[in-house]
């Protein structure tokens, strides 16, 4: 018997109402949260920056058609571009996303919250831009890290309780929403309009994981972010016309989110939104690696030196156990060969086999003049990766949220070296301290890559100092960073 299903148009679904509500109502005042998110822009932009030094991601950037420029458009940091708000976020987010550096956040679900920034930094300077051509004030600084810390919240807050990657669903379906939400806030939508934008987010077409997983890892996983980003704001600008929206697009019968994506499960919520998310991010410092390998690179690293030490070198292993978690069996336990260089960047053994053999690992350790060298498959091959039921325990507990890998060596001649355990990153928020000076000198690091000495010392004066940074018009802290 065929189901019959109400035409009664209905009230939106809570998940939409909380969304806006917090949004347009929340007042982030945690200043951890906002100085953390002071930091992440800095991160966040240096990541793209490097980026812009990769012609595999350069060649994607500038408008769709060459030659346009966007009067009162957002301009693309690094570069000579002014585009409109759309293909401006596609830019940024892309160069942000790129080498796999940025922000990271892990639960049930994972992703890199400050791809968001794609789609706020080219909202806020094009919307910026028209306002002060009108005689209007401005955005500030301060208004990028409140938007920085609600998209955080959003897309982490979803990503606790609800994994789509077990669906097949790429994480950047939470960029959307999280983008789409802030920057229809940033630019004016009214409640109801609001509302109809987060759901067209919703009904939109989603990202599968394809392009993540052997034996399909490409290029694409840098740009998805970007993409995703873009098309948040282009859904924002859509619901400023007055276009309708779809009010029960997660809960409806049969067509609704839950029951074609999410095998007919609503989604479930650890906590309300705030700002324990940004307060709670994971920045990348010390390596360009999928993060559910950092610590495994820096027990690598550990090992290396310890095998100079004794005078041995990686030749003279035999065996490697990785005691790790689940998610990063899951993800990154790949043998066989590797395509390229997102394929490398996705292969837990890879990114020890660098380390262990060279004593570093660079975005350029993933190119091929790198990968070529025979001792690294070598290495790879003597690999061996199990769960820790206990690590991925850890993993999941929101308290310690670890993000463990055990490193253990056995040498030919049949010596054991002890297990080096790193159950915390750099970037965690329980080494904060430590980790805080070690991105700034990432940031500089970076600046140095694009910019001549003038414009990084205009830029470290005016983005340094986090009273100085929240009171910068954003154009013109946009344009201290255009080449």
């Amino acid at each position: 018997m065929a189901v019959v299903i109400p035409n009664n148009r209905p009230d939106a679904d809570q998940v939409l109402k909380d969304i806006v509500d917090y949004v347009l109502h929340y007042k982030v005042e945690s200043e951890t949260a906002l100085k953390t998110a002071f930091y992440c822009f800095l991160d966040t932009m240096g990541c793209g920056f490097e980026a812009l030094t990769y012609p595999a991601c350069t060649k994607l950037l500038g408008p769709i058609v060459p030659g346009t420029v966007v009067p009162q458009g957002a301009k693309v940091p690094g570069t000579a571009y002014q585009l409109d708000p759309v293909q401006a976020a596609f830019n940024i987010g892309s160069m942000i996303r790129w080498l796999d550096f940025n922000d990271t956040w892990l639960a049930a679900e994972w992703g890199h919250p400050s791809d968001n920034l794609g789609g706020i930094l080219a909202t806020a300077d094009w919307f910026s831009r028209t306002r002060v051509s009108r005689g209007e004030a401005a955005l500030k600084g301060e208004d990028l890290l409140e938007a920085m810390v609600k998209a955080h919240e959003i897309q982490g807050v979803l990503a606790l309780e609800n994994s789509f990657n077990k669906v097949g669903l790429d994480h950047v379906l939470l960029v959307k929403i999280a983008s789409t939400a802030v920057v229809g806030k940033m630019i004016g939508l009214t409640y109801d309009e609001l509302i109809n934008a987060v759901s067209l987010a919703f009904v939109d077409g989603q990202a599968l994981r394809t392009y993540r997983h052997a034996p399909n890892t490409g290029s694409r996983k840098s740009w998805a972010a970007g993409d995703a980003t873009s098309r948040a704001v282009r859904l924002a600008l859509i619901a400023q016309t007055g276009e309708m929206g779809y009010p029960s697009v997660l809960t409806a019968p049969i067509w609704g989110f839950y029951d074609v994506s999410f095998k007919g499960k609503p989604f479930t919520f650890q906590r309300a939104y705030g700002s324990y998310v940004m307060e709670n991010v994971l920045f990348k410092i010390s390596f360009p690696a999928e993060f559910h390998a950092q610590t495994a690179v820096e027990a690598a690293m550990q090992l290396h030196y310890k095998l100079q030490e004794i005078g041995k070198a990686a030749e003279d292993i035999a065996l490697v156990s990785v005691r790790t978690h689940e998610a990063a069996i899951r993800i990154i336990d790949k043998k066989g060969p590797l395509h390229n260089p997102a394929d490398r960047d996705h292969c837990l053994q890879y990114m020890i086999a660098i380390p262990l053999l060279f004593g570093r690992l660079t975005a350029e350790d993933y190119e091929d003049h790198i990968a070529q060298h025979l001792e690294i498959d070598v290495l790879r091959d003597k690999m061996v990766c199990h769960e820790d039921p206990s690590f991925t325990v850890d993993y999941h507990d929101p308290d310690k949220r670890a993000i463990a890998n055990g490193l253990t060596i056995t040498l030919q001649d049949g010596t054991v070296l002890p297990e080096v355990v790193v159950h915390y990153p750099m970037g965690h928020p329980r080494r904060r301290e430590e980790g805080i000076p070690k991105l700034i000198e990432k940031y500089q690091r970076n600046l140095k890559r694009i910019f001549s000495e003038k414009q990084q010392a205009q830029l470290l004066q005016k983005t340094l100092d986090y009273d100085t940074f929240v009171n910068l018009d954003v154009p013109y802290l946009v344009d201290l960073m255009v080449k």
